[in-house]
């Protein structure tokens, strides 16, 4: 079974002070409690700080996952 991160923020006030690791971890724990395996985390770039923290808790980097969107409108 496959978990998944779909968004995760922290307020600038309180970055880096370990809180998205706290939130990444817990999930996990709570992932793998309903079967999770693998887990996965979407990033939207430019955010090298989410891929920092994300690749200091084990996440390797695939290239070669197409994610694709539906909008009614570019303001949304």
């Amino acid at each position: 079974m496959k978990g998944w991160i779909n968004r995760l923020a922290v307020d600038p006030e309180y970055q880096k002070l370990g809180i998205a690791r706290q939130f990444v971890t817990r999930i996990e724990k709570e992932l793998k409690v309903h079967g999770a395996k693998i887990f996965f985390a979407l990033i939207e770039t430019p955010n090298e700080e989410s891929v920092e923290v994300f690749r200091k808790l084990g996440y390797a980097f695939n290239r070669d996952i197409l994610y694709a969107t539906k909008r009614e409108s570019l303001d949304i």
